[in-house]
């Protein structure tokens, strides 16, 4: 019986040792090579798109950049590896990345049977449908006999299947794998819908010859959680992903910008004193310095900051916070307390 429990002991421990060592593994290989490698989209104006001179910007690029800079204490330090739907988890798998942040729905199929574990919801989406304005089209509940444009490996494709389906109506799919197919296809006439995510047409629809011809419908038919995933089996990288984000929503819903970081670091306020590593030691347990949330709000700004600067009321998307507002505000935004 001894023996029994010794073996049993020995095998516990060195299957603690085997997890440790795997939970290190990711943040280690970042920091020998100098930098985040971050799976982003192909091009998606306000989530994570290139200018003329391949700078990249968007609010799932802050979130890679915030990563950068709580493990390095500069946001720089990212470079970028465009996927298209069908391409971004492979890469992942794969190790071609370190973390894939592409408005990237969070399902129960893709969170259990791909050995990935999404790191929180930067943005709750749902998915809807533009046509041209010359259609007369009011409704989605109008577009029986419609031909339909999307990607190919999305859930796009799935929620279009349920909704006519259950609504007894007639369509046609008309699928690409890259974004910019589907759009380029939608504009020449190809099909009379576009559909995806509802953020991502108001993105897609500035690149259309005639961005006003076109209108989003008012149907939400589905529940699009989007956010940042990274592969299982390594806790340290996963909380260090997942707590960039809470970092973010915390500052905003404390009154942390990027513009008053250095001065509340000076607040009394034990929560921004907690948050901005004056009082406590939250940093060690992520493998990282004291300093790791105030180098992320540093660098990017709290949650509503990337927000408005990106996609926000004041941009060409004009979109205005709904369901993005913080939970204080009305909205889903909600992040666990550092402490």
């Amino acid at each position: 019986m001894k023996k029994t429990i010794v073996s049993a002991a020995l095998t516990v421990a060195t299957l603690g040792a085997a997890v440790t060592g795997a939970s290190a593994a990711t943040l280690d290989d970042v920091k020998a090579k100098g930098f985040v490698q971050c799976g982003v989209s192909q091009g998606l104006p306000g989530f994570s798109n290139p200018d003329s001179e391949g700078n990249w910007t968007g609010i799932d690029v802050d979130l890679c950049k915030g990563v950068a800079a709580a493990v390095f204490g500069d946001g720089s330090k990212v470079k970028y590896t465009p996927l298209s739907a069908k391409e971004r988890f492979t890469a992942l798998q794969s190790g071609e990345i370190d973390v894939l942040s592409r408005n990237t729905t969070w399902t129960a199929t893709r969170d259990t049977t791909l050995g990935l574990n999404f790191a929180g919801v930067n943005y709750y989406d749902g998915q809807g449908f533009m046509v041209r304005k010359d259609l007369n089209v009011k409704s989605a509940l109008e577009l029986s006999g419609a031909s339909v444009c999307t990607n190919t490996g999305t859930t796009t494709e799935l929620n279009v299947a349920d909704y006519f389906r259950a609504n007894k109506l007639e369509y046609e799919i008309v699928a690409f794998e890259k974004a910019d197919e589907v759009v380029a296809a939608y504009d020449a006439g190809r099909c009379d819908v576009y559909t995806t995510d509802q953020s991502g047409l108001y993105a897609q629809r500035l690149k259309l010859t005639n961005p006003a011809d076109h209108t989003v419908l008012p149907e939400i038919i589905s529940k699009e959680p989007l956010g940042p995933v990274v592969r299982q089996g390594d806790d340290q990288w996963f909380n260090i992903v997942k707590w960039t984000h809470f970092a973010m929503v915390n500052a905003e819903e404390l009154g942390i910008t990027s513009a008053n970081v250095d001065e509340m670091k000076n607040s009394d306020n034990p929560a921004v004193k907690r948050v901005l590593g004056t009082e406590g030691e939250f940093g060690a347990a992520l493998g990282l310095g004291n300093d790791w949330a105030y180098n992320i709000i540093k660098a990017v700004g709290n949650y509503g900051e990337t927000f408005d600067r990106n996609v926000g009321p004041d941009t060409d998307l004009a979109i205005s916070r709904g369901t993005n507002a913080l939970w204080s505000n009305g909205g889903l935004q909600y992040a666990p307390p550092i402490r």
